[in-house]
């Protein structure tokens, strides 16, 4: 019997077109292949013959006729259990990619319902069991770093690249939903945002090993020292006077030598700005519908049961299942507390005792005061805004409190938040930004970021290449203020991890850059 004209690759040719045959074909082939989560969920009554799964060998456990394969494809915590007969396990070693085709049938087992019977085996991509490191037994995430390009292929870190996946979505739809316009402000930059001195210069390899020009700076490939960015949120503030409120999702760096469990050369931040806002409330109000939007909208979701439920020999190095989901829920709470910068001091003088480092007005809070702080005020769970800080160890663009609070504190402070939580102490912090040219320039002189005119004028000309950030306050420039918060940082805390270098598919810090 001649096929049917619908079913004729010349018929499907003419109407899609040459180039959809691959595609329509391949559709066909795998339509019936299912991921290891949609099948440790399905539990069909009676048995299931031509199941298709995919996925990398995490196991094999001999018997005397059959054996017991534990397969994983990064998309749960629990492999599945396939049971091959003998002669068909030869080249099942772990680490091998594979194609397993069987029936899915319930399982005398107490572990999992259902397992796969398997009647065909498919090896993909082979492995010498021998030499692949990664094995079933628990391995340290400092062992696992070392191999950075194979780390994802562990469960829990599988688990947590589909956290970050879903995070940002979730956070697209949040912002999206509040009309704010998602941008892509530069890495490479001509400025050091914060003045700290802690960032990568750019440099073409062919002009780092070059002897100095005579020319200096204005031989090199920009003309003039340009740096790897340590935050976006100069470059937003000039795109949010153009489309409104904008936000970003970009990497960061800082050459930071630190090797602390908070600390990356390379990172993300998270970074929002809000214009036509009079005060700080809206941007905290931002931040904190942010947060606990997210965590509302993932908590029911696979990933996320997947790290409540993970069982105890998952690994030492993450935080217990039972105060990961203490987190969450403390981020799903209302009404955050917000406790300005002077209250904060006033309250940790009282338990000085308690500290190595004796709170003192005028000086940053330190980590154990952060602890103390999320601990009591926030009550164990809930977030907490320490606002209005000092003048003189914030950045020079926030805007200075005129409150008649501020009078009743020992100097001047400026609009500003940090956002600290429980063991982690600070993910985010925001303030207001200073939208009037005169204040601008009189905090820039003050700290050293305005230097005198080559011409002998008055003091126009910034240091750090920002001409053109002074000149936003030249035309129109409305009262706003925003954001960043270490995405990061807050991925670790809803993970459990207990350092941020596990959070990161590719960590990168002080000494280390492996791939």
């Amino acid at each position: 019997m001649r096929p049917t004209p619908a079913l004729r690759p010349s018929s499907v040719s003419r109407v899609l077109g040459p180039r959809r045959v691959p595609s329509f074909h391949r559709y066909v082939s795998h339509q019936a292949t299912r991921s290891v989560a949609e099948l440790l969920q399905w539990r069909p009554p009676v048995k299931a013959d031509d199941v298709v799964v995919n996925g990398f060998v995490r196991s094999v456990r001999s018997m005397k006729a059959h054996r017991f394969v534990a397969l994983g494809d990064g998309s749960s915590l629990a492999p599945l259990q396939a049971l091959v007969q003998a002669d068909h396990a030869e080249d099942l070693a772990v680490g091998a990619a594979v194609r397993l085709t069987g029936s899915w049938v319930s399982s005398p087992g107490a572990a999992q319902s259902h397992e796969l019977h398997v009647s065909k085996v498919e090896v993909l991509g082979p492995s010498d069991a021998k030499t692949f490191p990664i094995q079933k037994k628990y391995q340290t995430p400092e062992y696992l770093r070392t191999m950075p390009h194979l780390r994802p292929r562990t469960p829990v870190n599988a688990v947590l690249l589909k956290l970050r996946s879903e995070a940002i979505a979730s956070l697209t739809r949040f912002f999206a939903g509040r009309s704010f316009t998602q941008t892509h402000p530069p890495i490479i930059t001509s400025s050091d945002c914060e003045g700290a001195g802690e960032v990568f210069t750019v440099t073409p390899a062919n002009e780092a090993s070059a002897p100095p020009n005579k020319g200096g700076d204005q031989d090199s490939f920009f003309r003039s020292k340009k740096y790897l960015t340590v935050s976006t949120q100069l470059h937003l503030e000039a795109l949010a006077q153009a489309v409104g409120n904008v936000w970003t999702l970009s990497p960061v760096f800082r050459a930071e030598k630190s090797e602390t469990s908070r600390h990356l050369s390379e990172f993300y931040m998270l970074e929002a700005e809000m214009s036509f806002v009079d005060d700080l409330g809206p941007v905290m109000d931002l931040a904190e519908d942010m947060l606990r939007s997210l965590s509302t909208n993932l908590i029911e979701s696979a990933t996320v049961q997947d790290l409540f439920s993970r069982p105890r020999n998952s690994g030492t190095d993450l935080a217990p299942a039972d105060e990961v989901r203490r987190r969450w829920e403390g981020l799903m709470r209302q009404d955050w507390p917000r406790m300005t910068y002077s209250d904060a001091v006033a309250l940790l003088q009282q338990k000085a005792d308690l500290f190595e480092h004796k709170p003192t007005w005028g000086a940053g809070l330190q980590s154990e005061h952060e602890k103390y702080l999320a601990e009591y005020v926030g009550g164990g769970g809930t977030p907490v805004f320490i606002t209005n800080y000092p003048r003189d160890i914030k950045a020079f663009y926030m805007r200075e409190t005129q409150t008649s609070a501020a009078a009743a504190v020992p100097g001047a402070t400026v609009d500003c938040f940090d956002l600290l939580v429980p063991e982690y102490c600070e993910i985010a912090g925001g303030s207001m930004r200073e939208n009037r040219l005169e204040p601008l320039l009189d905090v820039m002189k003050r700290q050293g970021v305005l230097r005198p005119s080559s011409a002998g004028g008055p003091d126009q000309a910034t240091a750090g290449g920002l001409d053109w950030y002074v000149d936003l306050r030249r035309w129109g420039c409305p009262p706003h203020g925003g954001f960043g918060l270490g995405f990061d940082r807050l991925l670790g805390y809803l993970a459990g991890v207990q350092t941020v270098r596990d959070i990161v598919s590719f960590p990168r810090w002080y000494g280390r850059c492996d791939c």
